[in-house]
């Protein structure tokens, strides 16, 4: 188990260094300036500050997660309701989605990537008994997305809340929800999808042209494909790539992936998409003896599979693959909050990795039986 850890963190760190060099490249603008170090330097930071907080988070119990899930989820929800609030929410290009600390500043959203699983996990290893209910096995799970999500879709942010919504459905299949539920899901989907704003519906028709008429696709889409062709099969070499040069939009943050792909190449793209799945087996390997309905499993699991997932993502937008939308790529792009609550994510892994199966067993046998005594109690009395 401490060899396929060792090898876990090993990829994660090839993937972290590979952020940084490609961050500091893909900040570079066709008029030289401080700013790239800024760029570079502010990086270094949140990656240093995300280090520790993981290593603090992989060096808790398991325990700790399951019983602190409630208390997590209440403070973020607190924090999208405040980041709505004008003059503390900080807006930026016509979305109110983030909260400053002096020269810091964190998105709420980004939070709920790793507290929603936790309570959802939890709450799936408490009630399975009662899964296969109709009312008393839909609607506690149903409560937290359907809180977490409009706030986020308040902000607005469409790409944060259709992300949120599939990790939640990712974690509630691995726990056995009905699959009746998932197509109940289906209606709310729709009518957010009715509610869509004219820019929204714009990047689907856009991305729906773009397949047959170039000409037809957004601005950002046409350079980044630019780049993916002028990169061909060996990449014109680090930092040497043209589209970064204020042609690309956010080079360094929801595009970098198209900076690897002109100055790495080919070659350089398939190496970044073998290292995630490497990430991602080897991160499946540290779960193959738990018991696939134990907490440690299903929210560990549902991590990794989101970080991968965005990743995904992010690869799909970049190459016409997605309708654009604001997804950066974990651990690779420009970000404080999203870099640091992927490296939160990955210590929290870590964690629930060294809980041994049979403690896993033992506390889920533990959680069947106290429900099933309340069941009893309930039905004496009644």
């Amino acid at each position: 188990m401490n060899s396929d850890r060792n090898l876990f963190l090993t990829l994660v760190c090839v993937l972290l260094g590979f952020g940084v060099l490609m961050v500091h490249s893909a900040s570079i603008t066709s008029r030289p300036t401080e700013f790239e170090q800024i760029y570079l330097s502010r990086h270094a930071i949140h990656l240093i500050v995300g280090v520790i907080v993981a290593s603090l988070c992989s060096l808790l119990p398991s325990r700790f997660w399951k019983e602190s899930a409630p208390w997590l989820f209440a403070g973020t929800v607190v924090l999208l309701v405040v980041v709505l609030i004008p003059g503390i929410g900080t807006r930026i290009n016509d979305s109110q989605r983030w909260i400053r600390f002096g020269p810091f500043q964190m998105q709420p959203s980004e939070l709920a990537k790793i507290t929603l699983p936790l309570l959802l996990g939890t709450m799936l290893v408490k009630r399975q008994e009662s899964l296969r209910r109709v009312i008393a096995g839909t609607i506690p799970f149903v409560l937290p997305v359907a809180i977490v999500l409009p706030l986020v879709l308040k902000e607005p942010d469409l790409g944060t809340a259709a992300f949120l919504a599939m990790s939640s459905g990712l974690l509630l299949f691995l726990g056995g929800w009905p699959i009746r539920n998932f197509a109940l899901g289906m209606i709310p989907a729709a009518l957010v999808a009715m509610t869509l704003k004219p820019y929204q519906w714009k990047r689907i028709t856009d991305f729906a042209a773009a397949w047959s008429d170039i000409d037809q696709a957004s601005y950002q889409v046409k350079q980044s494909l630019l780049a993916f062709g002028s990169g061909g099969l060996m990449g014109v070499g680090i930092g040497k790539g043209w589209q970064k040069l204020s042609y690309l939009p956010e080079a360094n943050t929801d595009f970098v992936f198209a900076v690897v792909g002109e100055e790495l190449g080919l070659v350089g793209s398939l190496g970044l998409v073998l290292l995630w799945a490497g990430f991602f087996i080897t991160g499946m390997t540290l779960f193959r003896q738990h018991d696939r309905r134990s907490f440690e499993y299903l929210v560990g699991v549902t991590l990794l599979g989101q970080m991968v997932l965005q990743a995904v993502m992010n690869v799909a937008v970049v190459t016409s693959m997605m309708p654009t939308k604001g997804i950066s790529h974990p651990l690779l792009s420009y970000g404080g909050s999203n870099l640091v609550i992927s490296l939160v994510s990955i210590g929290i892994v870590v964690s629930l990795s060294k809980s041994s199966p049979s403690e896993s067993m033992i506390v889920r046998d533990q959680e069947l039986v106290r429900s099933e005594n309340i069941r009893t109690t309930a039905s004496a009395v009644a």
